[in-house]
């Protein structure tokens, strides 16, 4: 694959991840705490298990960036505000460190081709790893602005969520299964 076809690809790929993030704050329940039920979070681990660590770190960078300039991509929300004071900052942060560890796990244990049993185990770690990635970093932010204790917030942000958390991982294992090796058409270096 010539240089200029894969940094396309990988252009094209960073994009429609970043709008796939953007896209997920369409799809929210609101909940108690003010930390609504969102996709995002899953969005942004799928990134980083498709992508790998730079390309779909930088898909939520993107996501990030659209964010903070203004277009309500934060669950209806926008500006840097959201990120710095807001209850979900944390989260947002979260998706950043969460896709880059998760792109990094599989781009180190995830070869082409993967034996069936060895994949689906990678992309479990990789999910598990990242989502805790993602609720350590709410947690963190959600303390920082509410003042509240880590039993109060940890009850808060994160006990609520854990039954989506584990379909959302679900998921991602069988998306990952079954669109790694599709992407890795694509992108060479994920």
């Amino acid at each position: 694959m010539s240089e200029k076809i894969k940094l396309t690809n990988e252009a094209v790929f960073t994009s429609l991840f970043a709008a796939f993030i953007s896209a997920g704050c369409f799809i929210q329940i609101p909940f108690f705490g003010g930390v609504p039920i969102v996709l995002q979070d899953m969005f942004a681990v799928f990134a980083g298990l498709m992508l790998g660590h730079v390309y779909g770190a930088g898909a939520v960078a993107v996501f990030l960036c659209v964010g903070i300039l203004g277009v309500p991509v934060f669950s209806g929300k926008a500006g840097l505000h959201v990120i710095l004071q807001g209850v979900t900052g944390g989260f947002l942060v979260g998706y950043f460190c969460a896709a880059f560890v998760a792109g990094l796990f599989t781009k180190t244990f995830f070869r082409t081709p993967p034996g069936k049993i060895k994949s689906y185990i990678v992309l479990i770690f990789a999910s598990i790893i990242a989502m805790i990635i993602i609720f350590v970093c709410g947690v963190l932010g959600f303390m920082r602005v509410t003042h509240a204790d880590l039993v109060k917030s940890f009850g808060l942000v994160v006990v609520p969520f854990i039954p989506g958390t584990v379909v959302k991982i679900i998921l991602l294992v069988l998306l990952g299964k079954k669109y790694c090796p599709v992407i890795n058409n694509y992108i060479s270096d994920r």
